[in-house]
C-alpha cells in the first residue's frame, strides 16, 4: 500500500503507485483541460504532485509544452534569480566493493588504477582547487569499509576545512558517500558537512537489483531509506538524484518526485538539491549497453518539469553534460553547476599519473573554471561562490521556508555578488574580471533594499582593498 510518510522504502516508493501514475499520464497526454489546470496550479509556485508532474512530462500538446517551459523559467527566475552556484567534485578514493554494472569503480574491474589519497595528497588537491577559486566541494569516495571507513572520510573533511592558502578557503564540503548508519550521519553532521548527497540510480527495485548484483549497495531498501537515516542523524540538507538511462526515465522521474514528497511528508522539508546526471562512457562502461539513455530534448523537459514540481529545490548539472546541453537547461531550472572538474582521484594536483586514468566518468565540458565563469557572465548569469546559508544556519526547514516565501533572494543576490568580487579579484583572467565587474555594476543598483545595497557597496570596496568573507 502506498504511504507517502512511511519509513519503508517499498511503501513510499510504491511500484503500484508509479505504474498507475504512468498509465494515468499516458491516458491524459492530450487532455487539454487537465493540463491547463495543472499549469494554472503550478503558476502559484507551490509545486505539483508526482502524478500531475507525470502528466506534464507526457504532454504532447506543443503550445502547452511551450507554456510549460515558460513557466519553468518564471519559477526559476522568481526563486533563484540569475545566480548560478559553482562547485567542484573531489574524489578521495576509487576503491569500492560493490558490483554496480554502470560504474568503472566496480570490484571486478581490474583495468582501472586504484588510488586513495593520503591527507597530504588531499592537501595538495585542495590547494589546487583553491588556486582555481573554488569555495565549495562535493566529496566523493567509493564504498569500501576497509579502505574508505567513516574515520577516513571524517579525517579528510577536517583536513579540507583546515587548509587556508593565500586567500583561498573551502567554506562548504558536501558529501557524496555510500548509505550508512544514523550514528555515522551524526558524525558527518558534527564534522560540519553541508549537504549529504546520495543518488538512488534507479527507483525500480527489479532494475536496481540487476544493476547492483553484489556488495552492500545491492540492498535496495537500505539504500533507498538512507535519506531518512541522514535526517534522523541531524543532517537536514540532503540531495537526491537518479542516473537517467539506467531504467526508463518516466519511472525514475516519478520515483524521484515521490521521494521528495516523502521527505516533505515525514520530516517537513524536502530535498535541498536534485541532481539530473545521465549515463555516460567511462573506463569499461559503454553507453550502448544501456538502451534507456535519453535524448537532449527529453533531458531538457525533465529539468523543466522538476523545476515546476519542486520549485524550492536547487538543481544540479555536472560536467557529464556538454557546454551546449548545460546552456539549454540553465534558464529552465538549473541553479548549480560544476566547473573545471576532474573525476579522477588526484586529478587536480596531478597526483595520479596521466597514463593511469582513474576517472569515474568521461567529462564532456572540459573548460577551466575561469572559462565557465566568463561564459556564464556573457549569458547574463551571476556565478556565485556563496556558502552563507550553510554557515549562518539557514539549512533544512529554515532555508526552505525562505525559498518558499520568495525571500531568500534578499541575501543570496548580494552574497553572490560579493563572492564573485572575491573570485574576480583573486583568480580571474583580465577578460573574465572585466566581464564580472560589468555584471556587478549592473546588478548592485537592482538590489531592492537601500540598506542591503549600501552594505553591499561598502563590502565590495572592502574586498577590493583586501578583506574577505562578508556575508548576509
Amino acid at each position: 500500500m502506498y504511504q507517502v510518510a512511511s519509513s519503508k522504502a517499498e511503501e513510499f516508493i510504491h511500484d503500484g503507485e508509479i505504474v498507475e501514475t504512468l498509465a494515468y499520464a499516458r491516458d491524459n497526454r492530450t487532455n487539454r483541460p487537465l493540463i491547463e489546470e495543472i499549469l494554472r496550479k503550478a503558476s502559484a509556485g507551490k509545486g505539483v504532485t508526482h502524478r500531475e508532474a507525470a502528466v506534464l512530462l507526457e504532454c504532447e500538446l506543443e503550445d502547452l509544452n511551450r507554456e510549460m517551459f515558460d513557466l519553468a523559467r518564471q519559477i526559476k527566475q522568481k526563486l533563484y534569480g540569475n545566480r548560478i552556484v559553482m562547485f567542484a567534485p573531489l574524489y578521495l578514493s576509487n576503491y569500492c566493493v560493490n558490483g554496480c554494472v554502470y560504474c568503472p569503480y566496480h570490484l571486478k574491474n581490474k583495468t582501472i588504477p586504484r588510488h586513495k589519497l593520503t591527507q597530504e595528497e588531499i592537501r595538495r588537491e585542495v590547494i589546487a582547487l583553491q588556486d582555481m577559486g573554488h569555495k565549495r566541494l562535493a566529496l566523493e569516495a567509493g564504498e569500501d569499509p576497509r579502505n574508505n571507513p567513516i574515520e577516513y572520510i571524517l579525517e579528510s573533511i577536517d583536513t579540507i576545512y583546515s587548509i587556508h592558502h593565500k586567500n583561498g578557503a573551502i567554506r562548504r564540503v558536501n558529501v557524496n558517500i555510500a548509505a550508512t548508519t544514523v550514528e555515522n550521519y551524526r558524525r558527518l553532521r558534527d564534522a560540519g558537512i553541508g549537504t549529504y548527497i546520495l543518488f538512488q540510480e534507479t527507483y525500480n527495485k527489479a532494475s536496481y537489483e540487476a544493476l547492483h548484483p553484489t556488495g552492500p549497495k545491492s540492498d535496495y531498501a537500505y539504500h533507498t531509506e538512507a535519506m531518512d537515516r541522514a535526517m534522523e542523524g541531524g543532517i537536514d540538507d540532503v540531495g537526491l538524484g537518479v542516473l537517467f538511462g539506467l531504467n526508463t526515465y518516466r519511472y525514475d522521474f516519478t520515483g524521484l518526485l515521490m521521494h521528495a514528497e516523502h521527505l516533505e511528508a515525514r520530516f517537513g522539508v524536502g530535498p535541498h538539491t536534485i541532481s539530473v546526471p545521465r549515463i555516460c562512457p567511462a573506463d569499461d562502461i559503454d553507453t550502448k549497453d544501456f538502451p534507456d539513455a535519453i535524448s537532449d530534448e527529453t533531458f531538457r523537459k525533465i529539468v523543466a518539469v522538476i523545476r515546476i514540481a519542486v520549485p524550492y529545490t536547487g538543481m544540479i548539472v555536472s560536467t557529464r553534460e556538454s557546454q551546449r546541453s548545460r546552456e539549454q537547461v540553465l534558464d529552465i531550472g538549473i541553479s548549480q553547476i560544476s566547473g573545471g572538474s576532474r573525476t579522477s582521484v588526484g586529478g587536480y594536483a596531478g597526483t595520479t599519473p596521466a597514463d593511469q586514468d582513474s576517472s569515474q566518468f568521461d567529462v564532456s565540458d572540459h573548460r577551466s573554471l575561469d572559462e565557465i565563469v566568463r561564459w556564464l557572465l556573457e549569458l547574463g548569469y551571476v556565478p556565485s561562490f556563496c556558502t552563507a546559508c550553510y554557515r549562518e544556519g539557514r539549512t533544512g526547514d529554515r532555508f526552505m521556508s525562505l525559498v518558499k516565501r520568495g525571500l531568500i533572494a534578499n541575501c543570496c543576490t548580494p552574497n553572490a555578488l560579493m563572492t564573485l568580487k572575491e573570485y574576480l579579484t583573486d583568480y580571474a583572467s583580465p577578460e573574465t574580471r572585466a566581464a564580472g565587474e560589468r555584471m556587478i555594476a549592473r546588478e548592485v543598483p537592482l538590489l531592492p533594499s537601500d540598506r542591503i545595497r549600501a552594505l553591499t557597496e561598502r563590502h565590495l570596496e572592502e574586498i577590493a582593498a583586501g578583506k574577505r568573507d562578508f556575508r548576509f
